[in-house]
């Protein structure tokens, strides 16, 4: 990937020597950081060298007024796109990202055109970027004032122009201009599965790795009898083509939004073999083990379930030594971890009672140190 900010914008932080330099020192690193739980090969999933991101954000950035030179109408209209420096000593001005996808790198400039021309960059300091791989997109503009009818007059017209859908943000406002969702499709295994994915929540970045994740988990998931629980499931994401090869899906939450979202593209697949729950996984546990009762399960028939695999993919934080206690009395765990640090500090819990016996590296953000990793146990005889 060529980019003229390379070396000043933050969002990128490894770009010398090329892309399969910089992945060649990610794979270096994580076989030492894992080498005392697995010392076979470490399967490599690469991204796409540019054009990877399906959801960015910008800061909008204005000229700065003073006491002595306060700003023209024309001079408060001419915006910029803004990223931190990566010294983290003020901005870039940016005109251009090839990370984000061709249909965002395509609408970027347009859109700046679009609000400057309309004249609805009072008080904007932030555009948020959601596509899909089928060019729709939500585009979120975050203002520090209230917004009114006369923006939204403003917002519909640019909405129908550019052939987007726009989310208006300021505190204790949303203001909704079409729809605040896009509708990604997925191919893994030949198979497609449709995702809604909707704005301000958390979906997969970089679609292109995420099928090779989701392809990985499913081959790695293959063969196994019994049922699935998996913990931390998001929106689904894994959850809903986990539900083409087990038998049930018992699958936790504790955000309701993201629920919600599962239930949806549950749904919005045809899959019928998915329980969502939403529970913490510290609650999960309480019930399963009879500690106590919670009205979130009374339907949920857990005797009903033959739970011999568990799949998991926490936050940064990673799990706590209860939940990993809880996770190690399945067969086989498959992790898949975005902090490869909290992962190694799992696996010492985790190898106590079982073996790491498949490990996969899976670079979601190039350019930067940041890697996701999975990781195959099964229990010990």
């Amino acid at each position: 990937m060529d980019c003229k900010y390379f070396g000043e914008c933050g969002a990128c932080r490894v770009y010398e020597n090329g892309y399969e330099f910089q992945l060649n020192q990610k794979l270096e690193l994580n076989k030492e950081r894992f080498l005392s739980f697995y010392s076979d090969e470490i399967s490599v999933f690469k991204s796409p060298e540019s054009h990877y991101r399906s959801r960015s954000e910008f800061k909008v950035w204005h000229p700065k007024s003073t006491s002595s030179h306060p700003l023209t109408a024309h001079e408060e209209e001419e915006l910029h796109y803004a990223m931190n420096h990566i010294d983290k000593k003020g901005v870039v001005l940016v005109d251009e990202c090839p990370q984000v996808n061709i249909y965002i790198a395509q609408l970027m400039p347009k859109l700046l055109q679009t609000i400057r021309d309309e004249k609805i960059g009072f008080k904007l300091f932030g555009a948020d970027f959601l596509s899909s791989s089928s060019a729709e997109i939500v585009v979120s503009l975050l203002y520090h004032r209230k917004l009114d009818e006369a923006w939204q007059e403003v917002a519909t017209k640019i909405s129908k122009q550019l052939g987007i859908y726009i989310i208006g943000r300021s505190r204790k406002q949303k203001l909704i201009i079409g729809q605040d969702f896009v509708t990604e499709s997925l191919s893994v295994n030949n198979n497609t599965y449709k995702f809604n994915h909707i704005e301000n929540s958390f979906t997969q970045p970089n679609s292109r790795v995420n099928e090779q994740m989701m392809l990985w988990a499913i081959k790695n998931f293959s063969n196994l009898d019994g049922d699935l629980l998996e913990l931390y499931c998001g929106a689904g994401n894994f959850t809903i083509p986990f539900a083409d090869i087990f038998d049930k899906v018992l699958a936790t939450e504790i955000s309701k939004s993201s629920i919600n979202a599962a239930k949806d593209n549950m749904c919005l697949n045809g899959v019928q073999n998915i329980e969502f729950v939403r529970m913490s996984v510290e609650d999960f546990v309480e019930a399963l083990d009879g500690i106590r009762e919670f009205t979130r399960m009374k339907e949920i028939d857990i005797n009903s379930y033959n739970i011999k695999s568990v799949f998991v993919d926490p936050p940064r934080s990673g799990m706590d030594e209860a939940s990993c206690k809880f996770v190690s009395r399945y067969e086989n765990i498959l992790y898949i971890s975005c902090n490869p640090e909290t992962l190694l500090r799992d696996l010492e819990l985790l190898t106590k009672t079982h073996t790491v016996v498949d490990m996969a590296l899976f670079d979601q953000f190039p350019y930067t140190n940041h890697v996701e990793m999975g990781a195959k146990l099964v229990k010990n005889v």
